[in-house]
C-alpha cells in the first residue's frame, strides 16, 4: 500500500514538473512569435550557447554589438539609421527569447537529474526523457540556423525554416504533454466502450493532423508576411478566387511561396477544422464518453471558435501584434486540448 501511494506520488511529481515544462515552451512560442511580430529576431547576428546569457553591461558592450548588427542587411536595408535606443529595444526581445530557451533546457534538465538520483523515475523510460532533451538542444541550433538565414543578403528568415522551427516547437511540446498525461492521469477514469473510443481515436487523430497542417501553414503566412495582403473576409479584397493563385511556376512552389496562394490556402484550413470540429462535437454529443473525453471535446469546440475569431480579426485589422501574438497563443491552445482528446480516447480502449 506505502509503495502504491510513493508511486503515486512520484508520478505526480513527475507530471507536474513536465507541464510546467510545456508552459514555457508554450511561452517560448508565443514569445517567439511576438519576436518576429516586432522585426526583432535579426537583433542578435552571433550565436553563443554558453555566454549568450550575459546580455551587455557596458556601454563598450552595447557599441560592439551594435556595430556587428550594422554589419547585417537588416540595418542596411531596413533600418539604416537606426540609433542604439532603437537597436536595444529590438535586441531585448531577441535575448528574451534566447534566454528562455535555455531556461527551459534547465528547467528540463536539473529536475530531470534529481529525480533520476532519487530513483523516482523508472530506469526503462530514462532514455525518452534523454530523447527529449537532445530535441530541445537540437531545436536550439534549428533556431539559429533560421536566423542565419536572414543574415546573407537577403534581410528575412526562410519562411521554410521559420516553419521548420514551429513545427520543432510543437513536436517537443507533443511529445512533453502526452508523457505528462501518463502520469497524470488514472486508466481507469479514462476508460470508455472499446468501439466508442476507437471511432474517437481516429477521429480526433484525423483532425489533430487537420490543426497540425493548419498550424504550419500559418508558419508560411509569418514567413511571407501574407497575412498583411487581402485584408477583407470572407472575400479576399472582393474575390472569393483570388487572382494569382498559381502564378509561379512550378505548380506546387505556390503552396510555398505564392503569398496570394499562402494566406488562400491557410483559410481554407481553419475554415475546414472549423467545420470539421462542430460536427466531431455535433456526432459525440448524445455518446457516452469519459468524464475526461467530455471536457476536452467542449473545450475544443470553444477553443476552435475563440481561434477562428482570432484569426479573421487579425486579418481585418492588419496584423496588430497583440491579436497576432493571441492567434498564435491559441493555435498551441487548440493544438494542446486535440491532443487531450487523443490521449482521452487512446486510454479509453484499454
Amino acid at each position: 500500500m506505502n509503495n502504491s501511494l510513493s508511486e503515486h506520488s512520484h508520478n505526480r511529481q513527475i507530471g507536474i514538473w513536465l507541464l510546467a515544462v510545456c508552459l514555457l515552451i508554450y511561452a517560448m512560442v508565443v514569445l517567439g512569435g511576438v519576436t518576429r511580430l516586432t522585426g526583432s529576431g535579426l537583433s542578435m547576428v552571433d550565436w553563443d550557447p554558453f555566454m549568450g546569457w550575459i546580455p551587455p553591461l557596458t556601454q563598450l558592450e552595447w557599441d560592439r554589438v551594435f556595430d556587428l548588427y550594422r554589419q547585417s542587411p537588416e540595418y542596411q536595408k531596413i533600418n539604416l539609421g537606426m540609433d542604439l535606443a532603437g537597436f536595444q529595444s529590438i535586441f531585448l526581445l531577441e535575448y528574451l527569447h534566447r534566454v528562455l530557451g535555455r531556461l527551459i533546457g534547465l528547467a528540463f534538465l536539473l529536475p530531470f537529474i534529481y529525480f533520476w538520483a532519487a530513483g523516482k523515475i523508472q530506469h526503462s523510460v530514462i532514455p525518452r526523457f534523454v530523447l527529449m532533451f537532445i530535441l530541445g538542444g537540437l531545436q536550439g541550433v534549428l533556431g539559429w540556423y533560421m536566423v542565419k538565414s536572414g543574415l546573407i543578403d537577403n534581410p528575412h528568415v526562410s519562411q521554410y525554416r521559420l516553419t521548420a522551427h514551429l513545427a520543432a516547437a510543437f513536436l517537443i511540446y507533443a511529445y512533453l504533454f502526452w508523457t505528462a498525461l501518463g502520469y497524470l492521469l488514472p486508466n481507469a477514469k479514462l476508460r470508455m466502450g472499446r468501439e466508442v473510443s476507437t471511432k474517437l481515436y481516429r477521429t480526433s487523430s484525423w483532425l489533430t493532423l487537420l490543426i497540425v497542417v493548419t498550424i504550419l501553414s500559418g508558419g508560411f503566412v509569418a514567413g511571407l508576411k501574407a497575412g498583411y495582403g487581402y485584408n477583407t473576409f470572407p472575400d479576399m479584397n472582393g474575390m472569393y478566387i483570388p487572382d494569382g493563385l498559381f502564378r509561379e511556376s512550378p505548380l506546387w512552389i505556390n503552396i510555398f511561396e505564392n503569398r496570394t496562394t499562402v494566406q488562400f490556402d491557410h483559410r481554407i484550413l481553419a475554415i475546414t477544422v472549423l467545420i470539421a470540429t462542430v460536427i466531431i462535437w455535433f456526432r459525440y454529443r448524445q455518446i457516452e464518453l469519459s468524464k475526461y473525453a467530455r471536457s476536452g471535446m467542449n473545450a475544443l469546440m470553444v477553443m476552435v471558435l475563440i481561434q477562428v475569431a482570432l484569426g479573421i480579426s487579425t486579418l481585418l485589422l492588419v496584423v496588430p501584434i497583440h491579436l497576432a501574438s493571441t492567434h498564435q497563443a491559441g493555435a498551441v491552445a487548440l493544438f494542446t486540448i486535440t491532443l487531450f482528446v487523443n490521449y482521452a480516447a487512446r486510454r479509453g480502449m484499454r
